[in-house]
């Protein structure tokens, strides 16, 4: 491959040099882009900070298709400046656009001492970012946007507990739903780390991706008040029914749907974000605004986000349903129907095209999906 072909993406022509690029990762991109222009057209500015930039598309792209009024394009890799500086010379505004070769802690504490505080920080590290998780809030402004990217997947999804407690003080399981509780656990890691320094944060949205993890969210001055979204979630490892225990009664989990003389344990994973995973206005603003930046791909993805942005903090994989059940495995939209008229909210959810998101306890969910499978 040669890696000085000119390459495009949305409205940027670019070149990788040996600086590391993933095409399959376009959907974030465009995702922020999108968060990032509705965030100017509310605001009114947009100072963008693009921490690890590589080949510098996305804040080509920040500045080309959301707008923004200046772009920092930060990387440490020395080998990569020249092909960061060849991309960004697009710009026609010298002054739109600054780049520096540092780590990204030195950039926030920076940004700190200067009072140099930015409105959207693009943080698309490789591996995990617990490292950058207290540091980064000194960068951003009162009501700005953090972008995070985890792709350290065997660390956040359950496989290695003992790690996310180490890097992000929770301790995961293997469950059905892993991923979903992968992408909470970042934001339940910047929730805790927001509130120890008096900032509260809310998901704009959350997206999961093959073996990448991103998640945005608004950082505000207001009062946390953590205990609201940020505990724990309960897997019973018999029925497979979930349930969110309280701070005050965790010492007394079991699991609700089995006779109080023989109760079953069950398995907590957590603290993570029980909350919202994405804010159900912003998205449909990014999706009214999609056709003006030929973004329009996305909305079938951005629809989906708004449909399962408020329901329980986890998911039933079809697969799952169908062994539970001891039945075939139901049909996914023929399902969803038939908790529609049962009284019940339900949705595809963008975290496998094989589940569900619902608000209908297992038992139900699974004598429906007997029931229309028929």
């Amino acid at each position: 491959m040669n890696l000085d072909v000119n390459l495009t993406e949305g409205k940027a022509t670019f070149v990788t040099g040996s600086a590391f690029y993933r095409p399959h990762s376009q959907t974030s991109r465009d995702l922020g882009v999108l968060a990032a222009a509705v965030y100017r057209s509310k605001i009114g500015r947009l100072r963008v900070l693009d921490t690890m930039t590589g080949c510098g598309l996305r804040s080509l792209r920040y500045a080309l298709e959301a707008g923004a009024d200046l772009v920092w394009a930060n990387d440490a890799d020395p080998e990569i400046h020249g092909v960061l500086r060849e991309n960004l010379n697009a710009l026609e505004d010298p002054h739109q656009v600054r780049i520096t070769q540092l780590s990204a802690n030195q950039v926030f504490w920076r940004c700190a001492i200067d009072g140099d505080y930015y409105d959207l920080l693009d943080i698309d590290s490789f591996g995990n970012p617990s490292a950058l998780l207290a540091s980064c809030f000194q960068a951003v402004c009162d009501g700005g946007l953090i972008y995070l990217t985890s792709t350290d997947g065997r660390t956040i999804s359950g496989h290695f507990p003992q790690d996310s407690l180490r890097l992000y003080g929770t301790y995961t399981r293997a469950h059905p739903c892993v991923q979903e509780h992968a992408l909470r656990m970042l934001i339940g890691s910047l929730a805790q780390q927001a509130a120890m320094q008096g900032f509260t944060v809310m998901p704009i949205f959350s997206l999961y991706s093959g073996q990448i993890y991103r998640v945005m969210v608004r950082v505000t001055h207001k009062t946390p008040n953590l205990e609201k979204n940020y505990g724990f979630v309960g897997y019973c490892p018999q029925c497979g029914d979930y349930a969110l225990p309280s701070w005050k009664y965790l010492s007394r989990t079991s699991c609700p749907h089995h006779d109080d003389d023989k109760p079953v344990a069950m398995t907590l994973a957590g603290p993570l974000w029980t909350g919202v995973l994405h804010d159900r206005d912003y998205v449909q603003a990014m999706i009214d605004r999609s056709a003006d930046l030929d973004l329009s791909s996305q909305i079938p993805l951005l629809e989906i986000f708004r449909d399962e942005s408020d329901l329980p903090p986890y998911h039933y994989p079809l697969g799952e349903l169908g062994r539970r059940g001891k039945m075939d495995i139901p049909k996914r939209d023929r399902l969803i129907n038939a908790l529609f008229k049962l009284g019940y909210r339900a949705t595809a959810t963008h975290l496998s095209s094989a589940a569900i998101k619902t608000d209908a306890p297992l038992g139900i969910v699974v004598e429906t999906g007997r029931f229309s499978s028929t």
